[in-house]
């Protein structure tokens, strides 16, 4: 019928599954939650290794992959896990992998812990950038200038958001209207 499919996911999924559904799966985004074991142990319940297998499976698989991170102060907010965060993006799945960095709201078991600055999220954008992402986004704070999608070649701001609102658009048949240069991701129409 011509729709796309997107699995919204944890990453954890088996590799057969994730095999037998690519046929029929154009993108995916997944939670890296944390680039740390205990994290994923202590927290989650769970394991890191699996998650990233996911990723470079459905990479592989020609899946559309973007990348989300929920920072949350003094658990996966370091500057040497952003990082690493960033660099595996980069190096394992590609530059032209979206990786989206939310901002954390205290809630259910974690609802002693305050909000991530805003000064993290900028932090996580710049080294997201530094590490050589084409397109990294804040979340969770609406207005901010990191939440539209920006030219990877001029700079210019290509489709501007507003919370999860498009504003306008500056994009012709997958490409930049400013410098001509081919965009990435799934392009529509």
């Amino acid at each position: 019928q011509g729709l796309l499919n997107v699995f919204v996911s944890n990453g954890y999924i088996n590799d057969a599954p994730v095999r037998e559904v690519s046929p029929y799966l154009d993108a995916a985004n997944i939670d890296l939650k944390s680039f740390r074991e205990p994290f994923y142990r202590e927290l989650i319940g769970g394991k890191l290794k699996p998650v990233l297998d996911t990723l470079k499976l459905m990479k592989e698989l020609n899946i559309w992959v973007e990348v989300t991170t929920l920072v949350i102060p003094g658990r996966n907010d370091s500057e040497d896990e952003l990082r690493d965060i960033a660099r595996f993006i980069s190096t394992d799945l590609g530059a032209e992998t979206p990786w989206h960095i939310s901002r954390f709201y205290p809630q259910y078991q974690l609802n002693s812990i305050q909000p991530t600055k805003v000064s993290t999220l900028k932090r996580a954008f710049e080294i997201g950038v530094e590490e050589g992402l084409r397109y990294v986004y804040t979340g969770n704070v609406p207005g901010d200038e990191h939440e539209s999608t920006l030219c990877h070649n001029c700079g210019k701001n290509i489709i501007h958001r507003y919370g999860f609102n498009i504003m306008e658009t500056h994009v012709t048949h997958g490409k930049c209207e400013y410098c001509d240069t081919k965009l990435d991701g799934i392009i529509i129409g």
